[in-house]
Order: C-alpha cells, then sequence, then structure tokens
C-alpha cells in the first residue's frame, strides 16, 4: 500500500526536472568531460535518475522516512548514494578528475535535497487540505518539540550556505582552469564561460529556493488559517471549538494553551449556564407554588414559544433576532414570565370565581412587580441577557398589539418579539387547561378565540405561525397532560389527607 505522503506523478516530475537540470550543467554549461558530447552525458545522468526513481517508487514508497514526512532526508541520502556508482564509473572509464567527482556528489546530493523538501512541503499541504476536509484533527500535543524558528532559521542558512559554497566552488574552479588553460583568458571564451555558468547555478539554485520558500508560506498560511477558523468559531459563541494541533512546535504550543484556556471557559460557562437554570426552576416554582395553574403549565408554554420562534426564524425579517443561542435563551426564560405573581395576595390570586374590577386592577400589577423583582437581580448580577430577556418577557406578555393591554399600553412592534410570543403561547394554554373556575378547552376553540384576537390582540404573523403548527402545540399539549393529571390528584389526595387529620 502506498503512504498517502508518496505522490508518485509529482516525485517523477521533480527528478526528470532535477535530471535535466544536472545534466545541461555537466554536459553544456560546465562539461564534465570534454571528451563527451552533451547529449552522452544527459543519457548517463538520465540513466542514473531513472534508476534512482524506480528504486523510490517501487522500493521505498512506503519507507519510514515516507510514513514521517522525512523526505529531504530520504532523497537527499538517495540521491548521494546515487553519485557513487555514476562517479564511479566516469573514474573508471574516463579518468575522472577531483573536481568532477566533487561536482557529481555534491550535485546530487544538493538535487535529492531541493527535490526531497519540495516532495515534503507538497505533501504537508496535501495533508492540510485533508484534514481541513475531514475536520479529524488532533488537539493535543504530542511527541518530542521541534522549534519552527530554528526549523525556519535552519532552512534559510542552509539555502544561503549552499548558494555560497556552490558559488564559491565554482569561482575556485574556474581560476584554476585557466590558470592551466591561458588561452581561454585571451580569446575571451573563458570570460563568457564563468559568467555563463554563474548565471546558471544562480538561477537553478534561486528557482529552487524561491519554490521552497513559496511552498513553507503555504504550508504556513495553511495552519494559520485553520486555526483562525476554530478561533472564530469560539468568538460566534461555540466554545466546544478546539484549535487544531498539528506539530509540536510554538504553534502548536499556542493551539494547546488556547484549548486549555477554551475549556476552562466552557467549564466556567456550562456552571453559570447550571446556576442560572437552576434559578429560573426555584423561581418559577416559587411561582407556582402561590398559584393554581401547574408545573405543566410552565413547561407546555416554554415549549410553545420555542417552536413558534423556529418556526420564524426561516423567514429573513427574523433570522438576525431569531438565532439558536436567542431561541434557546427564549426557551429557558419563558418560565419566569409569571414571577410576578408572588406579589398579588392569595386573596386575588387564588380566587376561584371572576375578579372585581378592583382586583383585577391588583392583578394587573404582576409584569410590573416581575420586572422589578428581575431588575434588582440583574444589578445585583450586573448587565445579563438571560435577566434582560427573563425581565422583557415579564413585563410585555400581557401586551395587546392594538394597545390595549397592560402595564404600559404597548402597541404593535413596541412589544418585544418575545413578549408577542408569549401572548400566545400563555392564552392558548390558558384556554386548553383546566381551573378550578373552568372546563378545559378543546384545541379548536381555542385557536377559534386566537383567531378571534388576530390584529387586536396578537400579532397577525404570530397568529399566522400559530396556525402553520398547530399540530406541534396539539402535540405540546398531549404531551404534557398526563403530567397535570397526576399533579392534580397529588393535590386531592393533600386535601383529602388534611381534612382527616
Amino acid at each position: 500500500m502506498v503512504n498517502s505522503n508518496y505522490n508518485g506523478p509529482l516525485t517523477l516530475k521533480l527528478y526528470a526536472i532535477a535530471a535535466l537540470i544536472f545534466g545541461t550543467y555537466g554536459g553544456r554549461v560546465c562539461p564534465m568531460l570534454e571528451t563527451l558530447s552533451a547529449w552522452e552525458i544527459l543519457f548517463h545522468v538520465g540513466v542514473t535518475f531513472s534508476a534512482v526513481f524506480l528504486v523510490r517508487h517501487f522500493l521505498l514508497n512506503n519507507h519510514s522516512f515516507v510514513q514521517e514526512n522525512r523526505l529531504a532526508r530520504l532523497d537527499a541520502t538517495l540521491f548521494f548514494f546515487a553519485s557513487l556508482p555514476l562517479a564511479l564509473f566516469y573514474n573508471l572509464q574516463y579518468d575522472f578528475t577531483l573536481d568532477s567527482n566533487l561536482k557529481v556528489l555534491f550535485g546530487m546530493t544538493l538535487f535529492g535535497f531541493f527535490t526531497g523538501l519540495i516532495l515534503q512541503l507538497c505533501a504537508k499541504l496535501n495533508q492540510l487540505s485533508q484534514l481541513s476536509t475531514s475536520q479529524q484533527y488532533e488537539f493535543e500535543l504530542s511527541g518530542q518539540r521541534q522549534s519552527m524558528v530554528q526549523q525556519m532559521i535552519l532552512l534559510v542558512s542552509l539555502l544561503l550556505i549552499t548558494l555560497t559554497s556552490m558559488l564559491t566552488m565554482i569561482a575556485v574552479k574556474d581560476i584554476f582552469w585557466l590558470e592551466h588553460n591561458p588561452m581561454y583568458v585571451l580569446d575571451g571564451t573563458g570570460k563568457i564561460s564563468i559568467i555563463k555558468e554563474f548565471i546558471y547555478i544562480s538561477i537553478v539554485l534561486g528557482g529552487y529556493a524561491v519554490t521552497i520558500m513559496v511552498l513553507w508560506s503555504k504550508v504556513m498560511r495553511k495552519i494559520l488559517q485553520i486555526q483562525e477558523a476554530s478561533l472564530i468559531a469560539v468568538t460566534q459563541g461555540d466554545t466546544s471549538a478546539r484549535v487544531p494541533v498539528f506539530e509540536h512546535n510554538e504553534l502548536g504550543s499556542m493551539a494547546s494553551l488556547t484549548n486549555q484556556m477554551l475549556s476552562s471557559l466552557e467549564n466556567s460557562q456550562e456552571e453559570v449556564k447550571t446556576t442560572r437554570d437552576v434559578a429560573i426552576v426555584s423561581l418559577s416554582a416559587l411561582a407556582e407554588s402561590r398559584d393554581n395553574e401547574t408545573g405543566a403549565h410552565i413547561l407546555r408554554t416554554q415549549e410553545y414559544v420555542r417552536a413558534l420562534a423556529q418556526h420564524l426564524s426561516q423567514f429573513n425579517q427574523y433570522q438576525p433576532l431569531l438565532t439558536p443561542d436567542y431561541i434557546e435563551l427564549l426557551y429557558k426564560s419563558a418560565p419566569l414570565h409569571d414571577v410576578g405573581k408572588v406579589g398579588i395576595p392569595d386573596n386575588i390570586l387564588l380566587k376561584p370565581g371572576k375578579l372585581t374590577d378592583a382586583e383585577f386592577e391588583v392583578m394587573k400589577g404582576h409584569p410590573q412587580i416581575g420586572a422589578t423583582a428581575l431588575s434588582m437581580a440583574e444589578k445585583q448580577l450586573g448587565s445579563n441577557s438571560f435577566l434582560q430577556l427573563a425581565k422583557e418577557i415579564s413585563l410585555t406578555h400581557h401586551e395587546k398589539w392594538d394597545g390595549r393591554g397592560y402595564p404600559n399600553q404597548l402597541k404593535g412592534e413596541e412589544i418585544p418579539l418575545s413578549g408577542r410570543l408569549m401572548a400566545i403561547a400563555d392564552v392558548y394554554d390558558a384556554l386548553i387547561s383546566e381551573r378550578v373556575y373552568k372546563k378545559a378547552f378543546s384545541h379548536e376553540k381555542a385557536k377559534a378565540i386566537i383567531l378571534d384576537g388576530n390584529g387586536s390582540h396578537f400579532d397577525p404573523a404570530l397568529v399566522d405561525a400559530f396556525l402553520a403548527i398547530e399540530d406541534e402545540f396539539v402535540a405540546i399539549a398531549d404531551k404534557y397532560r398526563g403530567m397535570e393529571a397526576k399533579e392534580n390528584q397529588q393535590e386531592i389526595e393533600l386535601l383529602e389527607q388534611a381534612a382527616r387529620t
């Protein structure tokens, strides 16, 4: 099985380029042997590089260096050992000089390193692209730490040393050659040959250096883009997102520390959410304990509100506000809509019959009582989206679309969307629920009453939403009907027990 780090077509292409450059240099730019033609040199080099590629393709395609993506070391080593038989062949066949031997050994090793490094960086880019598609990242540090800064310094230093060494070797060689061949100085061909060689080497090494630096920058950019995308997700509220760790280096260490910070933040947020939920349950239980309404009423109304909000979130005009987080907050805050009833006297709150006008005026004060209590909590805890929304729902869920509601006679869109949603949910549940002063209405009768209040009591757009999802309302009511019956039975048993004692 061929390792994913091995790219056969790209390897063949880069080997062919290296062979062509090396063969052209040895055959045309600075002939290794004047007795051989450029085509003969290219043929020898081509055979050598072809053999190297076959070994690389068939024998080393799944080598440990390939699996670990250490291709620069692999190809440099392979090219060095391939240069030995080529140099030996020229020694035995053509009495190769020392400088030509060094040219073969050093040149092929250098080309192997450059080729392997390009393949290594391309494999890294391919890995990052695959990870970006699959999202299967690692988020923990592993292995021994390697400094990315040191690697970069080493790479730049190596490129500079290589360029300097090559040009120095060429200069020394050419000086030695001109000293022993003064005729080339006199006719000017020596100067042209040296300039041509310097330009060729500079272009080749510069081309490899630029290619390597561009690939390196692409790898760094890809890593940073993937990590940036994770951090953007966090800033948008997804505290479960984590920053990928690609290597144990400076970037990996920063990503790991960021993940530790995010884990701590997520735990803190979970604690805050738990505290919030406990506070909601406690406050709604307190309101419920003083009212004729049951716990099922609280559960149903928050389900109705969420269902309406999720339906409305499909439409463009509501999408900026009705985000998933806001809908969840609506769902959590809805149970506090009647928390102000704790401030209403029992003789009014628990009265089984119709309230007098004076009593109803007192009852109409419960939205403001709830909002005031939540405002006091907000002052103690600081500005909080949960408290703000709970206060908003408490204060406005009895306002009416035509302005005849209470406590502030708000009209139309002056009423916050949260209050308008709660108005429909609260009225519907009150209509279908049995109370000591009335029998439960059917869904059809409750729907007819809501339709009668379309444009007067209720926001017409929300009435349309209610009609669109009325089956969900029925399902929610059925879901909690058994719970309500159980609560009523428990109340009867408690009353009977109290009567016996």
